[in-house]
């Protein structure tokens, strides 16, 4: 893990033993795979320093040289912050996990009109905190599904995030309660997901659609409601993807109107409990569960930690 430190708009980072001999420029393309734009930015703009001076940044650095990052600048906020009762699960300088309730956008359709989405919610708490700058969603979950989700708190992190999401190594595991019994209790969906030209927001399999990969397994049964709940985790992030796969295998999730499911709960039962990835910066793993916020519940005598 590396050491570092923030101190003000600056973060502080010392070289380690292990990237001695190492290059600036290589921190940012080689360790954290930044985006060759982003990094001729922080390079032009002269946002990087060694020991508090102008940075060389083809320079073998030695081990314990102090380098300063400014990534923590105030910038325009492109929303309008709101109040809203968000549960965070994760936080540091760089990244934050919110545990979003249902019914909730996760961004504005339109950012002079919207203001009751999980962005406004995150903007006004950084405000909170003397944070004024934007906040960058990495992925995102439907108006109905609860649980974890990612943000970033500045460009870089944002920007590595976005790499870490395309290249799958962010997994995210999500438990849904869905109608009927499986014959196989554990398998891999591979099928394309398009638009429904007969529905303005629907999505359906189709050859033509985008490549879509979802995982599940059962975890759990109820035969006298018909019902079980399965543990599912994606290779891609399509649009409904959990609802069209599991409707397509013929167990729309239970409240999920629109794919067939059957109005039992008041939302499609969809939540993401668990949250894997690197820290961006530090490459921490980072672990995150989520909670479950229905009252009443629906998904009953669950160990979010056990899956």
């Amino acid at each position: 893990m590396l050491n570092m430190i923030r101190k003000g708009n600056w973060l502080e980072l010392v070289i380690p033993k292990l990237w001695e001999g190492i290059t600036i420029e290589e921190i940012f393309q080689k360790e954290w795979a930044a985006p060759k734009k982003l990094t001729h930015f922080f390079r032009m703009e002269n946002k990087v320093m060694i020991n508090g001076s102008r940075a060389n940044w083809n320079l073998p650095l030695p081990s314990k040289t102090r380098i300063q990052i400014k990534l923590f600048e105030e910038e325009e906020v492109s929303v309008i912050p709101s109040f809203l009762d968000v549960p965070i699960l994760y936080e540091d300088d760089h990244v934050i996990i919110f545990n979003k309730p249902p019914f909730m956008n996760t961004h504005p359709n339109d950012p002079n009109m919207d203001n009751d989405t999980l962005i406004n919610a995150a903007v006004f708490y950084l405000h909170s905190k003397g944070e004024f700058r934007n906040i960058h969603q990495i992925h995102r979950l439907d108006r109905d599904t609860t649980g974890a989700i990612l943000f970033a708190k500045h460009s870089l992190a944002g920007a590595i995030l976005d790499r870490m999401l395309e290249n799958r190594e962010i997994k995210r595991t999500y438990v849904a309660m869905v109608h009927g019994l499986f014959k196989q209790k554990k398998g891999t969906i591979r099928e394309s997901i398009g638009r429904d030209r007969h529905h303005a927001t629907k999505r359906r399999v189709s050859p033509s659609g985008q490549a879509a990969i979802t995982h599940f397994h059962v975890i759990k049964e109820e035969k006298k409601k018909n019902v079980s709940f399965v543990k599912c985790w994606l290779d891609t992030g399509r649009t409904h993807q959990i609802r069209v796969h599991l409707s397509h295998l013929g167990h729309p999730l239970v409240g999920d109107t629109l794919y067939g499911g059957k109005p039992i709960v008041n939302r499609q039962a969809l939540h993401a409990v668990k949250l894997e990835f690197p820290h961006p910066i530090t490459k921490e793993q980072i672990v995150c569960h989520a909670p479950f916020l229905d009252h009443p519940p629906i998904f009953n005598d669950m160990d979010i930690y056990s899956i």
